[in-house]
């Protein structure tokens, strides 16, 4: 299990949402990275719950649903002052994400916090 956060800065789209419930119903349950660059941008990558290690450095930013949803501490440094929102667009996901192959995937948007942490 994860631990909750202690401060909600993640929420999805009623699109994402429903991604997110299709893929859990091929997959079980599944969690949300954010990445960091590299090979898929920065998207969300979507992975089996079972199949990706949390490492120490990784920030819970919330949950969607009974989803957590993480991102690196470096990255969390950037983005801090922001909230995430989980959106679909038309396209493919990321090579390693559970999206691929839909024909949509999801995609990270996000508004300026009032408040830092």
């Amino acid at each position: 299990m994860f631990d909750k956060p202690s401060l909600e800065k993640v929420s999805a789209t009623a699109d994402a949402e429903t991604l997110l419930a299709e893929i859990i119903a091929d997959h079980g349950p599944v969690l949300i990275h954010q990445s960091g660059g590299c090979c898929d941008g920065s998207s969300p990558m979507c992975y089996p719950r079972s199949d990706f290690i949390i490492g120490d450095n990784d920030v819970l930013l919330g949950t969607i649903g009974e989803t957590p949803v993480y991102i690196s501490a470096s990255q969390f440094e950037v983005w801090k002052h922001t909230n995430l929102i989980i959106d679909v667009v038309p396209g493919r996901g990321g090579m390693f994400s559970l999206d691929n192959g839909r024909e949509k995937r999801l995609l990270t948007r996000s508004t300026i916090c009032p408040s830092t942490i």
